[in-house]
C-alpha cells in the first residue's frame, strides 16, 4: 500500500484540490423562442435566466468570461462568452478511519478500510496514510477528469429552461414543462455547432425566426451571437432591449423637438415601450381638444393604461397637449394608417372616460360614501364604511397629538376623512383603481368642498411607492398616516401577518410610508398612543383577534415598524447595523419619536468615526459585562468603603458628567451628549487599572459593582452601547 506523509486538518472529511489548466474555449448562444410574453415578465425573466447560467456554469466546473442576455417578448437569449470547451479537472481527496483503526496487528486492512473504501469506490491497495495532528490517516484519493462541455451542458441547459420561473406560468403540452407562455422554438449553439438538447418536447437547432411580420416569420440561420444579432435585424427585430431603448428616446426626442411639445416623461411607460417592440417605431397622434376639459390624470391614465402611449404638454404653459406618442411595434413607409388607428382606439376611450367623469359628478361624495357599507375591506376586517369610520377616529386622535390646540386643522382632517373612501364607489376610479384619492379630490372640489379637504383626500395614498412622493399638507401627512396605522393594526389584529416573501396586502410598504413621512416631513410626535388607538379602534369594532393582545401585540406593530426603520437607516444614512441596533433596542420602553431616533443614530455615527470612542467602548463593555454576569446586592455606592482613589474619581467624574449628559439628552443635543460621555474615558480607565473588581472583602466587591452599574447606567440612558462592534470590545 502507498504510504505518503502528508499534514493535513483533522476536522475535515472532503478536501478538493483544483488543478486549472488553460482550456480552448467557445461561444454559448441559447434562445427560448415563445409566443408573445407580457413585458411585465421579461426583464425579471432575464435577471433570472443571467443569474442561474452564472450559478450552472460553476456549479458544473466550467470557466467562462462573460455572460450576457438580450430579449423581445418572443425571446429570451443568453450568450456566455470564452466558455471552457471542458471541466476543469480536480483531485477529491477524502479523510478515513485512523491507521489503527484501519488495520489490524499483521498489518492486514480491518472492515473499516475495506467499508470506507467501498464507499469512495476505489480500490484498498490506493489508500494511502497520512500524518495530520490528530494522528495518522487513512486518505482516498480520486482524480476526477472533467467532462466536455458539450456533454455538460447537453445534460444541464434543458434543466436550466425548464427551472425558470414567472409570475403565472402555463403547461401547453403533454411534456408537463410549465413557462410564462408556450415555447415555440429552441436554438441552442456551442462553438458554432448544434447543441442536441430538448426543451418541452423541442429539439434544438440552429435557426431563429425574424419579426412575425417586417421578417414574415421566416427560419433564419444562425452560427454565432454575431450573426444572430446582424440576421435578426436584417429580419426586423432588434433583439438588444438597450438599443431598443436607446432607439425609442432618440425617436421621441426628434419628434420633440420637431412639433415643440415637452414629454411627460415616465420610466415605467417607456420600459413597457421597450418590451412589447421588436421594431419600435415611434409617431406623434392627436385627439379632440374637447377632452382637454377632463382633469388631466384621467388622460394621461387613459393614454397610459389603456394603450401605453405617451402624454404631450405645452412647452410654454405646461399644459396637457391634445397630442399623444405611440410606440409602434413595426416600421412600414407611410405610418399614417398605424397613427389613425391609434386615434381611433384613444378617442373611443377617452370618449368613455368623460362620461364617466360626467356621470360622477351629478352625485355628491358625501351620498357615495353612505353606500361604502356595500364595499367588503377585508372578508375578515368588515366593510369600508368601517375602515372609513376607523380612519376618521385615528385621524382625529392623531391631530390632537401632533398639534395639539389646532381645532382647524382637526376639523380638515376630520371631513377629509369622512370622504377619503367615497371615489371608491365612481366610475372613474372603477376604470382606473390607480386614480384613487385623485378623484376624491377633484370631485371633493367639485361639490363645494374646501381646498385644504380635497388636497387632504388626494394625498391620502402618497407615497404611492417606497421611494414615491410623500403628502405635502399637514393634513393629507394626517389622513396616509392612519389609513396606514389602521391597516396595519387591522391585519396584524386578525393574524395577517407579512411572513418572508409573503406579503399580499402591502403592509411593509405602509410601515416603510410611515416612516418616510414621519422622519422627511420630521414630525415630532410619538407614534406609540397612535398605535395604541388604532389597535383599540379595530377591536372596539369586534373583529376576532387572532394574536397576542396587549403590550405584545403592540409591541409586534413597534418591531415591525422598527425593521423598516432599519432599512431606512441602512438605505437613506447608510447609518451602521450595530449603531441602529444600538438606538432601537432600548427605545420600545420610552415614547416612539422617530425623528428623535434618527437623529440619536445620527450622532452616534458620527461618534463612532472618532479615535477615541473604541476605546471608550472597550472600558464601557468590561463594566456593562461584570454587572451583568456578577451577582451583588446592588445597594447604592458608599464612599467610605473606597479604598482607592481611583473610586473616588471615577464616583466625581460620574457626578460631574451626569448633569450634563441629562440636559443634553433633554435639549436634543446628541452630539453633546455623546462628547461628555466621552469626557469618562480617562476616569473608567484609571479605575480598571487601579482596582480589582473582584476583591476578596465582599462589602468593598458590592460597593465596586455598584460604581460600576452607575457608569453602565448613565451610557445606557442614551443607547444601548453593548450592541456597538469594536475591536478589543
Amino acid at each position: 500500500m502507498a504510504t505518503r506523509k502528508k499534514a493535513g486538518h483533522p476536522g475535515a472529511k472532503l478536501k478538493k484540490t483544483v488543478r486549472t489548466s488553460a482550456p480552448a474555449v467557445a461561444e454559448l448562444l441559447l434562445e427560448i423562442g415563445v409566443e408573445e410574453l407580457p413585458y411585465q415578465f421579461i426583464v425579471p425573466a432575464l435577471a433570472s435566466l443571467k443569474e442561474s447560467a452564472e450559478r450552472l456554469l460553476r456549479d458544473q466546473r466550467l470557466v467562462f468570461q462573460s455572460i450576457r442576455t438580450m430579449g423581445t417578448p418572443c425571446r429570451l437569449t443568453v450568450v456566455v462568452e470564452g466558455l471552457a470547451t471542458g471541466q476543469t479537472s480536480i483531485v477529491k481527496e477524502t479523510m478515513g478511519p485512523s491507521k489503527t483503526v484501519a488495520f489490524d496487528q499483521a498489518g492486514q486492512p480491518t472492515k473499516a478500510a475495506m467499508g470506507f473504501a467501498a464507499g469512495q469506490g476505489v480500490e484498498v491497495q490506493s489508500l494511502q496514510t497520512r500524518q495530520t495532528p490528530k494522528g495518522e490517516y487513512l486518505f482516498a484519493v480520486k482524480h476526477e477528469e472533467g467532462r466536455r462541455a458539450t456533454s455538460v451542458l447537453s445534460d444541464a441547459l434543458p434543466r436550466l429552461v425548464s427551472a425558470m420561473t414567472f409570475p403565472k406560468a402555463m403547461k401547453w403540452n403533454e411534456t408537463g414543462v410549465r413557462f410564462a407562455r408556450p415555447v415555440r422554438w429552441v436554438l441552442a449553439l456551442y462553438g458554432g455547432s448544434v447543441l442536441p438538447i430538448e426543451v418541452a418536447g423541442i429539439k434544438a437547432s440552429d435557426r431563429t425566426r425574424g419579426h412575425r411580420v417586417l421578417g414574415g416569420g421566416k427560419w433564419l440561420p444562425v452560427r454565432d451571437a454575431g450573426s444572430y444579432v446582424t440576421t435578426l435585424e436584417r429580419q426586423g427585430v432588434i433583439v438588444d432591449p438597450q438599443r431598443r431603448r436607446q432607439l425609442i428616446e432618440e425617436q421621441i426626442t426628434a419628434i420633440c423637438s420637431e412639433t415643440g411639445f415637452l414629454l411627460n416623461e415616465d420610466g415605467a411607460l417607456l420600459d413597457q415601450a421597450v418590451y412589447t417592440t421588436e421594431q419600435p417605431s415611434s409617431i406623434i397622434g392627436s385627439f379632440k381638444e374637447a377632452y382637454l376639459d377632463v382633469p388631466e390624470e384621467i388622460l394621461i391614465t387613459s393614454m397610459k393604461e389603456h394603450q401605453g402611449f405617451f402624454s404631450l404638454r405645452h412647452k410654454q404653459t405646461g399644459k396637457l397637449a391634445p397630442h399623444f406618442i405611440a410606440v409602434a411595434n413595426n416600421r412600414v413607409k407611410d405610418m399614417s394608417l398605424i397613427r389613425e388607428g391609434n386615434e381611433r382606439v384613444l378617442a373611443a376611450r377617452l370618449a368613455d372616460a368623460k362620461f364617466f367623469f360626467d356621470e360622477d359628478r351629478k352625485i355628491k361624495l358625501e351620498e357615495r360614501g353612505k353606500k361604502l357599507a356595500g364595499v367588503t375591506f377585508h372578508q375578515k376586517l368588515g366593510t369600508m364604511a368601517q375602515k372609513q369610520g376607523r380612519v376618521k377616529k385615528l385621524v382625529g386622535f392623531i391631530a390632537a397629538h401632533l398639534c395639539p390646540g389646532h381645532d382647524e386643522l382637526r376639523l380638515v382632517c376630520d371631513r377629509a376623512a369622512s370622504l377619503s373612501k367615497a371615489d371608491l364607489l365612481t366610475g372613474i376610479v372603477g376604470e382606473f383603481p390607480e386614480l384613487q384619492g385623485i378623484m376624491g379630490g377633484e370631485y371633493a372640489l367639485h361639490d363645494g368642498e374646501s381646498a385644504a379637504v380635497a388636497q387632504a383626500i388626494r394625498e391620502q395614498y402618497l407615497p404611492k411607492a417606497i421611494e414615491g412622493e410623500l403628502p405635502k399638507t399637514p393634513a393629507g401627512q394626517i389622513l396616509s398616516l392612519a389609513d396606514r396605522l389602521d391597516s396595519i393594526a387591522a391585519f396584524f389584529h386578525v393574524g395577517i401577518v407579512p411572513t418572508g416573501s409573503e406579503d399580499p396586502f402591502a403592509l411593509r410598504r405602509h410601515a416603510t410610508a410611515i416612516v418616510r413621512i414621519i422622519l422627511e416631513s420630521h414630525l415630532r410626535m410619538d407614534v406609540g398612543p397612535c398605535i395604541d388607538h388604532a389597535r383599540t379602534l379595530v377591536s372596539d369594532d369586534g373583529f376576532k383577534g387572532m394574536l397576542d393582545a396587549g403590550q405584545q401585540g403592540r409591541r409586534r406593530i413597534v418591531d415591525f415598524l422598527f425593521e423598516r426603520v432599519r432599512h431606512y437607516g441602512r438605505v437613506v444614512h447608510l447609518l451602521r447595523d450595530d449603531v441602529i441596533e444600538a438606538v432601537l433596542k432600548p427605545a420600545h420602553d420610552k415614547p416612539l419619536d422617530l425623528v428623535d431616533l434618527a437623529q440619536k443614530m445620527r450622532a452616534l455615527e458620527a461618534m463612532t468615526r472618532k479615535p477615541e470612542f473604541d476605546p471608550l467602548i472597550v472600558g464601557f463593555k468590561r463594566a456593562h459585562r461584570l454587572v451583568e454576569k456578577e451577582q451583588w446586592n446592588r445597594e447604592p455606592v458608599d464612599a467610605a468603603r473606597f479604598q482607592h482613589a481611583a473610586e473616588s474619581a471615577l464616583q466625581q467624574a460620574l457626578t460631574d458628567e451626569r448633569g450634563r449628559i441629562e440636559a443634553s439628552v433633554k435639549a436634543g443635543d446628541y452630539s453633546e451628549a455623546l462628547e461628555t460621555l466621552v469626557r469618562l474615558k480617562p476616569a473608567i480607565d484609571d479605575f480598571f487599572t487601579a482596582v480589582m473588581v473582584n476583591a476578596e472583602d465582599k462589602a468593598v466587591r458590592n460597593n465596586r459593582l455598584s460604581l460600576l452599574k452607575e457608569v453602565d447606567d448613565l451610557f445606557m440612558s442614551f443607547a444601548d452601547f453593548s450592541q456597538i462592534v469594536v475591536q478589543g470590545g
